[in-house]
């Protein structure tokens, strides 16, 4: 299902776009690269000049190398277009000092904020370093982790409720979904105490 026709003529003036690739490297380690951009399609004047339509305001690349259990062991960041040339292309080893250590697991989007919001950071590197923990867990998933039920057998004994499990509503072990792929994990209800 798709959004529903537009109501009236419209005309597209900035397209924002992030693109996450996540990367199994040879050593066990993982690489998720994530770009953003912004364009405009129509002539631009900024502070720091003008801006022709079709050209990148923000051509920005963060790159987290984690381990399998989602520490971060490495991070780059790049800057190929900015608004303003000299100063917003200055921040990238920031990300590198801030974030290696941390978990993309265990409160990473809190970190992320105390260590490099505002202006210890650039605004759109971090915004897109905060969708990377769910990336990492799509990417894992089937890879590195084993999402289906089967999976989670060991001679006939579950190991341990598939991660993904009541991490969203169509997952909710006491749900329709769960009981129909993943039924020895649906939640019993507590017995009534007529």
């Amino acid at each position: 299902m798709s959004l529903s026709t537009p109501v009236n003529r419209r005309a597209l003036r900035h397209t924002r776009a992030i693109v996450v690739q996540a990367y199994a490297r040879e050593d066990g380690l993982w690489d998720l690269d994530a770009h953003i951009s912004d364009i405009k399609q129509i002539d631009t004047v900024l502070a720091s000049g003008p801006r022709a339509a079709g050209t990148p305001l923000h051509d920005l690349h963060l790159r987290l190398t984690v381990d399998h259990q989602l520490n971060i062991v490495d991070a780059e960041a790049a800057s190929d277009a900015v608004p303003y040339p000299g100063h917003c292309d200055t921040i990238a080893p920031a990300y590198k000092e801030q974030l290696v250590g941390l978990n993309l697991m265990q409160g990473f989007r809190h970190e992320l904020k105390q260590r490099l919001a505002g202006t210890a950071g650039c605004t759109h590197l971090t915004e897109l370093a905060q969708i990377l923990p769910t990336a990492a867990v799509q990417a894992f998933a089937n890879d590195v982790w084993a999402t289906n039920d089967a999976a989670t057998e060991d001679h006939g004994t579950p190991r341990q409720k598939p991660f993904q499990l009541d991490k969203c509503h169509a997952l909710r072990t006491d749900g329709t979904a769960v009981a129909q792929f993943y039924p020895r994990w649906v939640a019993k209800a507590a017995p009534s105490s007529a």
